[in-house]
C-alpha cells in the first residue's frame, strides 16, 4: 500500500515538471527615476500545453485601494499596449518572439507612479502560471548645495551645511577636505556624515576646500565648498560710519521738510492776500477830488454876484475851504489850475 501511494505521488510530480512554469523566481527591483526597468519572466512549456498562448502583465498600486490594471497584453498572436493611461508607450515586451518563453517587458522613463507591484500571467492551456515582480522607484540625489551659515571670522561659531534639492531616503553625507593636508579638523570627525557639521571657536586653520557627497540607492551628487576663516572686522568704524550716515539722512530730510513748509506758507499768503482784493468795490475818492469839487462849487456862485459884493464874498467863501483839504492835496498837475483860480479872486477879478 505505501509502495503504490509513493508511485502515483512520483506521478504525480512528473506530471507537474511538464506543465507550464516561469522560472524567474519572484524578486525586488529597484531604479531611479527616469531609467529604465527590466522585469523578467521567462517560462517553459510541457507537451501537453496545446492551447492557445496568452501572455498578460498587471499592476497592483502600493495603496491597495485600487483594482489591478492590465499594462499589456499579448493574445492571438498580437500585442496589446494601451491598456494603462500612465504607461501608455513606455512598456514594451523585450522580445519579438514571444512563443520562444521569455514575456520579460522594460518599463522606461520610470516615475515615482509606476511603484507597485507587477505580476506576470502565462496561460497556455491547459497549463497557468504566474509570478510577482516588486518595483521600487527612488529619486537620485541632485542639487545638491553646499553653503556656510554663519560669518567666517576667527573665534566665531558657524555651520557647514550640505542640501541636496531632492532625493529618496535614506541619504548618506560624507565630508572631505580636498586642499593643503586634505585631513578633517578633529573636531569634526564626529560629524563627517551628516549633513550639517558645527563649527565652535574658528582658527584659519579651518581655511580649505571641502567635498560633500550624497548618497542613496540608487545614485549620488557632490558639492563642493571654499571656506575663508579671516580676522574679525573693524565693527566699531562700521557701527561709526552707520550712525554718522544715519544722522547726514536725517538731517537732509529736516531740510527738505523745511523748504517744503516755507514754501506751502508762502503760497498760503498769496492765496489770501488774491482773496482780499475785490474787484467788485470802487475805490476811495481822493481829497484831491473833494477839494477840487468845493471849489468848482463856489465857482458857480461868484459867477453870479456883482463886482461891488465880490470882495467880501470871496473872503467869507474862501475861510469856508477846509485847511485840512487843502494843505493834505498831492502836488499833481491837477491842482495847479485851483491856485491860479485862488490868486485871482484875492484880487478881485471876475473869474468867468
Amino acid at each position: 500500500m505505501a509502495l503504490l501511494l509513493r508511485v502515483v505521488l512520483l506521478c504525480a510530480v512528473a506530471d507537474f515538471a511538464r506543465s507550464l512554469s516561469i522560472t524567474t523566481p519572484e524578486q525586488r527591483i529597484e531604479k531611479a527615476k527616469g531609467e529604465t526597468a527590466y522585469l523578467p519572466c521567462k517560462f517553459t512549456l510541457s507537451p501537453e500545453d496545446q492551447g492557445p498562448l496568452d501572455i498578460e502583465w498587471l499592476l497592483s498600486p502600493p495603496d491597495n485601494q485600487q483594482v489591478d490594471q492590465v499594462i499589456i497584453l499579448y493574445s492571438g498572436d498580437k500585442i496589446y499596449d494601451d491598456y494603462y493611461q500612465d504607461l501608455k508607450g513606455r512598456v514594451h515586451f523585450t522580445s519579438s518572439d514571444l512563443k520562444s518563453g521569455d514575456a520579460s517587458i522594460n518599463v522606461t522613463n520610470l516615475q515615482l507612479s509606476d511603484i507597485g507591484t507587477y505580476q506576470c500571467k502565462v496561460k497556455k492551456a491547459p497549463g497557468v502560471a504566474n509570478k510577482k515582480v516588486l518595483l521600487t522607484v527612488l529619486v537620485k540625489p541632485s542639487g545638491t548645495r553646499c553653503f556656510v551659515d554663519g560669518s567666517e571670522e576667527i573665534g566665531n561659531d558657524f555651520k557647514l551645511k550640505c542640501e541636496p534639492k531632492e532625493g529618496s531616503l535614506p541619504l548618506r553625507y560624507e565630508w572631505q577636505k580636498l586642499s593643503d593636508s586634505q585631513q578633517m579638523p578633529t573636531p569634526w570627525l564626529a560629524e563627517m556624515t551628516s549633513p550639517v557639521i558645527s563649527v565652535k571657536n574658528a582658527t584659519s586653520e579651518y581655511s580649505g576646500t571641502y567635498s560633500c557627497t550624497v548618497q542613496n540607492r540608487v545614485g549620488s551628487d557632490q558639492c563642493l565648498l571654499r571656506l575663508d576663516v579671516v580676522p574679525p572686522s573693524n565693527r566699531a568704524g562700521t557701527i561709526a560710519g552707520a550712525i554718522i550716515g544715519t544722522l547726514l539722512a536725517l538731517v537732509f530730510i529736516c531740510v527738505i521738510l523745511f523748504c517744503c513748509h516755507k514754501k506751502r506758507r508762502e503760497k498760503k499768503y498769496e492765496k489770501e492776500v488774491h482773496h482780499d482784493i475785490r474787484e467788485d468795490v470802487p475805490p476811495p475818492k481822493s481829497r484831491t477830488s473833494t477839494a477840487r469839487s468845493y471849489i468848482g462849487s463856489n465857482h458857480s456862485s461868484l459867477g453870479s454876484m456883482s463886482p461891488s459884493n465880490m470882495e467880501g464874498y470871496a473872503k467869507t467863501q474862501y475861510n469856508q475851504v477846509p485847511s485840512e483839504d487843502l494843505e493834505r492835496a498831492p502836488q499833481s498837475p491837477t491842482l495847479a489850475p485851483a491856485k491860479f483860480k485862488y490868486a485871482y479872486m484875492t484880487d478881485g477879478i471876475t473869474v468867468v
